[in-house]
Formats: structure tokens, C-alpha cells, sequence
């Protein structure tokens, strides 16, 4: 009797432990996934230790007098050039590219042919969602996995007039939260973009939701300064629509970069 008593409760404790796990997992792969993205973006701009774009003032010139809008620095300056080509090509052609797929999810450029050692270009931060997440080129399923990333075809995340650099996350990933609050943005709130050379602030100005194949609806768009972030709809749904969020460019004092 005590033998057939003491497997009763075996048993029962086993199933509660087995529930208890299934449920608990979730919750902590969503620890683990958001501390993991969290790591990485910590881990660029660890990398990046000091702004690229504040240099020593000159002793010599009057801090009263006005001054130019200036440029971002040459570090990685063959990258930067090829991209600031890439931004202006894709705009001359209309985004032509933009027609399929496999278009958008290949990686415009691969960072480790110019010498960097690492694929994560920059980080997205969204303060309103306490979303901190590293960006890479390219809307591969690994990119996907690991952070948000660019879609090629699209403006490459480095700003200038004449772009919108579309941004893609999912709508929950892994157990952890990617995009999935997304759609929660308001008008006024603040997407950060740093890339290797400089911290950009874009702001919310609107909110869509689009098909699929509705790609008319984040080309760029003429005398602007966007990024676009781009989710599913609605959520758990399988894809269904896109959600999509404008963003422009925050034009401080002094200027904002503009390529010819």
C-alpha cells in the first residue's frame, strides 16, 4: 500500500513538474532571447566606446560663429562611400529591384569584405518599448533570428534626403518580443538608428497596415529623411497583412547629412 501510495505521488509530482516547465519556458526563452539581442547591441556599441561623429573643436575658430553641417567621419570610408552610392542608385532607378523576395532578403553588403569582423551594422532602439536590438543587412531568416534587419532594395539605415530605409522584426520570435508591441507607436515617439558612424533620431509621423505585396507603400519617398519599420499583422496571425510605421528624420541644429 505505502509502495502504490508513494508512485501516486511520484507520479503526480512528475506531471506537475513536467506543467510547470511547459509553462515556465516560454517566459524564460524570452529572457534568455531578449538578454541575448540585448548583449549584442551592448556589444556594438562597446565597439564603438566613443562617438564617431564629435571631434575636438579648433582652438582657433569662434565658437559663436555658425557652422556647416558636417559630414559623417571616414572611418570604413570604402563602405561608406559604396553605401552612400547603393542609397543614390536604388533612388535613379526607382527601386526596380524591388520586385520579389529574394530581392529584399539578401544582404546588400557583407560586412566582413571590408573588414569588419562582426555582420551587426548598427542597433535600433525604441525607448517608448524599452526595445534595444542589433540591426543587420539583409531580411535573411538568420538575420531574422538574431535582431532586426534591413531590407535590401531599400535605403541602407545611414540616412540623407531621398531615403527610407525599411526595417524588419518579427512579430514575436522565439518566445521573446521582437516587434510584436510595435503597433502600440504614437506619433512623437522616438526611433533611434546608431550605425558605425553616427546615432540618428527618427520619430513616429504615421501607422499603416498593407498587404504583402504592397510594396508601393514603403519606397522612398521624394525630399524625405525616413525609416519604415515593418512587422506582421495581426499578431500570431501567419502573415496575413504588414504593419508598418513611418518614421522621419529629426533635423537638429546645425543640419542633417545630404548626399548630391
Amino acid at each position: 500500500m505505502r509502495v502504490l501510495k508513494a508512485i501516486v505521488i511520484f507520479i503526480l509530482v512528475s506531471v506537475f513538474l513536467v506543467g510547470f516547465a511547459i509553462c515556465a519556458f516560454p517566459f524564460i526563452q524570452n529572457i534568455v532571447m531578449d538578454n541575448q539581442m540585448r548583449q549584442e547591441a551592448q556589444d556594438f556599441f562597446d565597439r564603438m566606446e566613443t562617438d564617431p561623429t564629435q571631434t575636438e573643436p579648433d582652438a582657433t575658430e569662434d565658437p559663436t560663429a555658425p557652422t556647416e553641417p558636417t559630414l559623417p567621419p571616414r572611418e570604413h570610408e570604402a563602405l561608406w562611400e559604396d553605401m552612400l552610392e547603393y542609397n543614390y542608385q536604388i533612388w535613379e532607378q526607382k527601386q526596380a529591384g524591388l520586385c520579389d523576395p529574394w530581392s529584399y532578403q539578401q544582404p546588400s553588403f557583407t560586412l566582413g569584405e571590408y573588414g569588419l569582423e562582426d555582420e551587426v551594422f548598427g542597433v535600433i532602439s525604441i525607448p517608448a518599448l524599452d526595445l534595444e536590438m542589433p540591426l543587420y543587412l539583409g531580411a535573411t531568416s538568420a538575420h531574422m533570428a538574431k535582431g532586426a534587419a534591413h531590407l535590401s532594395q531599400t535605403s541602407l539605415p545611414i540616412g540623407g534626403i531621398n531615403t527610407n530605409c525599411v526595417i524588419a522584426g518579427h512579430r514575436g520570435y522565439n518566445g521573446a518580443a521582437y516587434f510584436r508591441y510595435v503597433p502600440e507607436l504614437k506619433p512623437g515617439d522616438e526611433v533611434i538608428i546608431t550605425n558605425l558612424w553616427e546615432t540618428m533620431t527618427y520619430v513616429v509621423t504615421d501607422t499603416q497596415i498593407i498587404k504583402p505585396n504592397e510594396v508601393d507603400q514603403i519606397l522612398i519617398q521624394e525630399g524625405r529623411d525616413m525609416i519604415t519599420l515593418l512587422t506582421c499583422h495581426p499578431y500570431a496571425s501567419g502573415g496575413k497583412q504588414r504593419f508598418l510605421v513611418f518614421c522621419d528624420r529629426v533635423i537638429e541644429e546645425g543640419g542633417t547629412y545630404e548626399y548630391n
